[in-house]
């Protein structure tokens, strides 16, 4: 069911702090939509607010492991968007509690709540068959998802990237410390890098009924890239020399031990999992119009965007003009 988006609507969005969230916040406050964001800490939520008008976005307190909680935050609403994820498990954030559990409560509270529309945000490569357990899980949520909400839309993304992300950044910030970078599995993972600001007018465009009732969208940018081509490309924009050392997946797995004993990882054993498979649009979700194209969205290229944001990588600023 498609939603007006105008002043009169109130849309519940969990996570809507996060990289993600900022974007989306963002992108509804321009259709005049009011907005509850549950957030864990709404204290911490008051960046979102010149996002906005005044009293258009308000932050309330939810957590995805207390269900009353969940309930107050959804109560009236007219559409519910849940883009709670984790990439690494870390205390009580655990794959299950969040993937699954948390998005099945959201779920369940929307159908209570009478909701209209509810998006759920979810990741290229979800799979019950995967070794990875957070692709595992991913697939897991969207089904209880579409179980208690059946006319749910789930939007599946490839890696996102933009000004905050925490995937482009990552590599710009190791090229100014490392003399080398790994190339997990020899860099032959396929990536279809897509904006940010494309998967917030896709959370848009689904609420005002661009997408299927029940669908799985795949989200992916105009280009399909190796991840030795992406950190080529990162190299080049920050201005940096950088030697790229292929690093097999048994060895990446046995540092991934160690590292992900760090209180913020940079690898897991369960991320080196995931990047045995391809993270690109299917040719499943192509052929049968299930795309960020579909939606009525151009996806932007990669290379439009990142080069803003990774001169602070340089080793001269915005002012290099020399890799070093």
């Amino acid at each position: 069911m498609s939603l007006a988006l105008d002043n009169t609507s109130l849309v519940t969005i969990f996570g809507g702090s996060g990289f993600v969230g900022r974007h989306v916040v963002r992108a509804l406050a321009k259709t005049g939509a009011r907005m509850r964001v549950a957030v864990r800490r709404p204290d911490l939520a008051g960046h979102l607010q010149p996002l906005g008008g005044v009293g258009q976005i308000h932050a309330v307190q939810a957590n995805l492991r207390y269900a009353d909680s969940i309930e107050k935050a959804v109560a009236g609403a007219d559409a519910v968007i849940n883009l709670v994820g984790l990439l690494a498990e870390s205390g009580k954030q655990r794959f299950d509690s969040i993937h699954v559990e948390g998005a099945k409560a959201i779920a369940e509270a929307a159908t209570e709540a009478n909701a209209r529309a509810m998006v759920h945000m979810s990741a290229i490569g979800a799979d019950e068959g995967s070794p990875s357990r957070y692709a595992r899980t991913k697939a897991a949520g969207e089904q209880a998802v579409l179980q208690a909400f059946p006319n749910a839309v789930i939007l599946r993304a490839s890696v996102i990237f933009g000004p905050e992300d925490d995937f482009i950044n990552r590599f710009g910030s190791m090229a100014q410390i490392a003399p080398v970078l790994p190339l997990v599995g020899g860099g032959r993972t396929r990536f279809q890098p897509v904006f940010v600001g494309d998967v917030a007018a896709a959370v848009v465009a689904s609420l005002r009924g661009k997408a299927n009732a029940g669908g799985i969208y795949e989200l992916g940018g105009p280009e399909v890239f190796s991840f030795k081509q992406i950190l080529e490309i990162v190299l080049r924009h920050a201005k940096r020399k950088r030697a790229l050392v292929s690093l097999p997946f048994w060895l990446a797995g046995l540092q991934a031990r160690f590292l992900q004993l760090l209180p913020s990882p940079p690898l897991t054993v369960d991320q080196v999992r995931l990047l045995k498979s391809d993270s690109i649009v299917s040719q499943d979700a192509i052929a049968d119009a299930r795309t960020i194209e579909t939606l009525g969205i151009k996806p932007v290229a990669m290379e439009a965007v990142i080069p803003s944001y990774l001169e602070r990588f340089r080793p001269k600023g915005e002012f290099s003009t020399n890799f070093v």
